[in-house]
C-alpha cells in the first residue's frame, strides 16, 4: 500500500470510529430512559427502582446528576402523596368522632329540655300545693 493509501485508510478508520463514537449511546442510557419513560407515565415507585438501578451500575455516568435528582424527587412526591392518604384518612375518622359528638351534644340538650320542662311543673305543682295551705 502507498504512502496515499494509508492516508486514506487511516482518514477513513478515523472517520468510522467518529461515527460509531458519536452514533453509540452513553453507557446506561437503555436504563435512564426506561426510568424517565416509567416516570412520564406515572409508575413512580418503578421509576424511582429504574433510576436506582441506572446509579448503581453508573454512578459517575452522564446521567448520573439527573437520575439522582428524578430518584430523590420522585421519593419525596411519594412521600408526600403517602402523608397526604394518611392525613385524609385521619381526617375522616375526626369527622366521624365529631359527627358522634355532636350527636351526643343534641341528645343532652334535648334531655335538659326535658328536665327543664320537668322542673317547670314541678314547680307550678309545688305553688298549688303552698296555696291549698
Amino acid at each position: 500500500m502507498t504512502r496515499r493509501g494509508h492516508v486514506v485508510a487511516t482518514v477513513v478508520l478515523l472517520v468510522a470510529l467518529a461515527g460509531c463514537a458519536i452514533s453509540t449511546p452513553p453507557r446506561g442510557a437503555a436504563r435512564l430512559d426506561r426510568a424517565d419513560r416509567l416516570a412520564r407515565e406515572g409508575a413512580w415507585e418503578q421509576a424511582v427502582t429504574a433510576y436506582g438501578e441506572y446509579l448503581r451500575h453508573h454512578p459517575r455516568g452522564e446521567g448520573a446528576p439527573r437520575a439522582a435528582a428524578n430518584r430523590d424527587a420522585l421519593r419525596a412526591l411519594l412521600s408526600t402523596r403517602a402523608e397526604a392518604a394518611r392525613l385524609r384518612e385521619e381526617l375522616a375518622q375526626l369527622r366521624a368522632e365529631l359527627a358522634r359528638r355532636d350527636s351526643d351534644l343534641v341528645r343532652v340538650r334535648q334531655e335538659s329540655d326535658r328536665l327543664k320542662a320537668d322542673l317547670e311543673k314541678l314547680k307550678q305543682i309545688d305553688l298549688k300545693l303552698e296555696r291549698r295551705r
